[in-house]
């Protein structure tokens, strides 16, 4: 397989669900890092790849694909070992539900141009953009705790005994909401679910702190 350049920061945790997912699907891959502080996702280079200035973008033979969704769903026809996401529609259908409840409900509120923009444009101090953050994440988790405990398909992992597409997306969502220092003790199952994920080397060399740009 040609090399693949994935585009990314070590903190954004769309990056990370793809660092993950390459990971689980043992797709070998560099990165190409960028400083979003200093607007290095912002320059002509990188724009020509991706207009909307933004990471992750995952270059294959010189093809950029965008979105961390899109990438991820794009593996499983890249590889077919290893799938991350359930041949079986109701199964699929499943997996994607709870992806997408973090992907679709949560980032999106709480990413970092949003934060950015409550504190900058809009006049927010810290503690105020803090509970912002906490409010999105504890609606959100307290649903999917219910999800998770109450369906029989949920194991070891989200679904069933090996981890997946669902799994790509929590991790770094709780990763996040502990350096947000959200209260997780109402969510044991999520909590479960992240400590089997972070005993497998797949999801411990994705972590924020182990990729090569973490400051």
């Amino acid at each position: 397989m040609s090399d693949i350049i994935l585009h990314g920061f070590w903190r954004s945790s769309a990056s990370y669900r793809v660092r993950i997912a390459l990971n689980l699907k043992g797709i070998d891959y560099v990165q190409q890092n960028y400083v979003l502080g200093k607007k290095e996702h912002k320059t002509e280079a990188f724009l020509a790849k991706n207009p909307q200035g933004l990471v992750p973008a995952l270059e294959i033979d010189g093809t950029v694909i965008t979105q961390s969704l899109t990438i991820i769903e794009y593996l499983d026809y890249l590889k077919e070992e290893n799938r991350l996401l359930p041949l079986d529609p109701m199964e699929r259908a499943r997996v994607q539900s709870i992806a997408y409840a973090i992907a679709c409900e949560i980032h999106p509120l709480n990413n970092l141009r949003i934060l950015q923009y409550l504190k900058n444009e809009l006049g927010h101090n810290q503690n105020e953009v803090d509970t912002w953050y906490r409010h999105w994440v504890t609606e959100e988790f307290t649903a999917l705790e219910k999800k998770l405990l109450s369906e029989n398909e949920t194991g070891k992992f989200c679904h069933g005994d090996t981890p997946g597409f669902a799994d790509t997306f929590l991790i770094p969502q709780i990763y996040n909401a502990q350096r947000f220092e959200c209260d997780l003790s109402g969510f044991p199952t999520l909590m479960r679910i992240n400590e089997a994920c972070l005993n497998m080397d797949e999801f411990v060399d994705a972590v924020p702190e182990n990729q090569p740009d973490a400051l």
